[in-house]
């Protein structure tokens, strides 16, 4: 039976949930809440679906199997809660909560009431990430010895994306995307071993009319599993973002912007010839990753089958997936764990901007 199920916030994000709902064979999507009445009322006739403006009416009416929560980060606790409480399980944008402390409470909230709570985490499902995981589960690079995050072209704080509510982070705009490289490292390095050990670098390059306090940032720990992560973010407009693993047998790089993967798994540095060989080997591997990539998007353009659509669309991966675990066929795809770990890497970085900005102040006060 199809699992009942609600969109709460009808802004930028929740079109990629309603869509995907209402597609999900595992699902049906039965009603959109918005504090902005008009908006409540429009997604509701798109999707012909029922319309609220009050999340309590929302659960007392609904008989709701399931909750997904699209709204500002700020809110994301209380309501969270409500469903909780209700005893429907919650599906949360990232991040899962504005600080460490409101995570705590909504895990233990969960754990109370016994009520599953996730995380969207949706490039853990991206076709190149999903392809790097088998192979490093297939011992492809042997043990993994170190994990590096590059993710450049993220936006500008001040620019305009998500809302008036993105401006009051630390880091505006920029910091709302920084989640994903985090929950990226996390899930492939694994979580750090002590929080005190993780080393956060920040800085403030662009000028800007609202406060900011980082524009760019770079992390780094060793993990629970010996591995030494990092993971470097940067705004701009060319985006470069991928993700590097280091084994004692080789090494995987899953490019996150053609969806790629190349495997190295020699010395090409041995003869001149190996290192021409290391060229055709990267530019193969890409090759054959885009060639794959565009019979996928072919299927999808050709054929409404949800199957296809999980292929290429890692927002409706996690949701089947998701979807799936609560009617106890497999485990949740994104454990509260790892979106803890990522509200305490965020946190991390907050700390280590405001420390460097009244350094900054400082130094300027004295000179």
């Amino acid at each position: 039976m199809a699992l009942r199920t609600a969109v709460v916030g009808g802004g930028t994000i929740s079109g990629r949930h309603l869509d995907g709902l209402s597609d999900c064979p595992y699902t049906d999507l039965v009603g959109i809440c918005d504090v902005d009445a008009d908006r409540a009322r429009s997604v509701a006739s798109e999707y012909g679906i029922a319309n609220y403006t009050d999340m309590q009416e929302l659960l007392d009416d609904a008989n709701l199997d399931w909750v997904h929560i699209c709204t500002p980060v700020a809110t994301h606790l209380d309501l969270a809660t409500m469903a909780i409480e209700a005893g429907v399980p919650v599906l949360i944008q990232k991040p899962v909560t504005e600080t460490v402390e409101e995570y705590e409470r909504l895990k233990a909230t969960a754990e109370k009431h016994d009520v599953p709570v996730s995380v969207v985490h949706n490039h853990d499902f991206d076709p190149a990430m999903r392809k790097l995981t088998a192979a490093i589960e297939d011992g492809a690079v042997g043990d993994v010895r170190s994990v590096e995050v590059r993710y450049a072209g993220q936006t500008y704080p001040d620019d305009v994306r998500r809302g008036e509510w993105a401006f009051q982070l630390p880091g505006g705009e920029f910091e709302e995307g920084i989640p994903h490289p985090l929950y990226l490292l996390l899930r492939v390095g694994g979580y750090p071993r002590d929080l005190d050990d993780v080393q956060v670098s920040t800085h403030l390059v662009r000028e800007y009319d609202r406060p900011f306090t980082y524009d760019g940032t770079k992390v780094q720990y060793v993990s629970d599993s010996d591995v030494l992560c990092s993971t470097t973010l940067l705004p701009g407009d060319v985006p470069d973002k991928g993700v590097h693993v280091h084994g004692d047998d080789g090494v995987l790089i899953a490019d996150l912007v053609s969806q790629t993967l190349v495997r190295l798994d020699r010395d090409y540095q041995a003869s001149a010839i190996n290192r021409a060989l290391s060229n055709v080997k990267r530019a193969a591997d890409r090759l054959l990753g885009n060639v794959d990539n565009l019979r996928a998007f072919v299927r999808d353009k050709r054929s409404d089958e949800w199957d296809v659509k999980t292929e290429m669309n890692s927002h409706y991966y996690q949701f089947e997936a998701d979807a799936l675990a609560l009617e106890g066929r497999g485990e949740r795809p994104v454990p509260l764990e790892e979106a803890g770990w990522t509200i305490r890497l965020m946190e991390a970085i907050r700390e280590a901007a405001a420390d460097q900005a009244a350094v900054t102040q400082d130094a300027s006060v004295t000179r």
